[in-house]
């Protein structure tokens, strides 16, 4: 059963949540990529003010297709995660206390969440036109010379993810490898 949660969350709600629990996310959202990550690293870098307050935030690493007539935006899927590491860390840093997108991250990254106790969560690849009817609205707040890669505001309202690294470490991608080599080993199975 998904476990609803309200962003930005509260640290009791992070503190509960373990690797994968599956959840549906209502509330504020933030959109970035890999270019506006790298603006708002330069930004907390010289010590101007960012767009938006990060402390307690949750990003989701999207690039949105062009709204269809009525919609507020186009299919929204995550982009590989992995792109965004280099400045994760530093975001976590600020205040940053939750990701969404695709794809492991790095052992940086992942030890830097626990420091900060921040989540990261999955969003299910190739179901963007799905994700899109659970954005609200969406808003460019910065950077909209950057297209889809700016950043943006959204209102989203039982989005749907699963926890993918926790506080505490655990990581659903390695224990879910761990699990399935551990059922081949059993079964005998040597074949892919």
């Amino acid at each position: 059963m998904p476990i609803e949660i309200t962003s930005p969350l509260s640290p009791a709600v992070i503190s509960k949540l373990r690797c994968g629990d599956q959840v549906l996310i209502s509330g504020i959202v933030y959109v970035a990529r890999d270019a506006a990550h790298k603006r708002i690293v330069e930004t907390l870098e010289r010590g101007d003010q960012l767009p938006f307050d990060l402390a307690g935030q949750t990003i989701y690493y999207m690039g949105p297709s062009p709204a269809p007539p009525g919609r507020c935006i186009g299919s929204a899927g995550p982009t590989t995660s992995g792109r965004m590491d280099a400045y994760t860390p530093r975001l976590l840093e600020a205040g940053l206390r939750a990701m969404i997108g695709k794809g492991p991250r790095s052992p940086e990254v992942t030890s830097t969440m626990q420091r900060a106790r921040a989540l990261y969560f999955a969003a299910v690849g190739g179901a963007g036109a799905l994700l899109s009817r659970c954005i609200r609205s969406c808003e460019t707040i910065a950077y909209p010379e950057l297209g889809a890669e700016a950043l943006r505001r959204i209102k989203v309202e039982l989005f749907p993810a699963i926890v993918i690294n926790d506080i505490t470490g655990g990581d659903l991608y390695e224990s879910g490898r761990t699990r399935f080599v551990q059922i081949r080993v059993s079964t005998g199975s040597t074949t892919g």
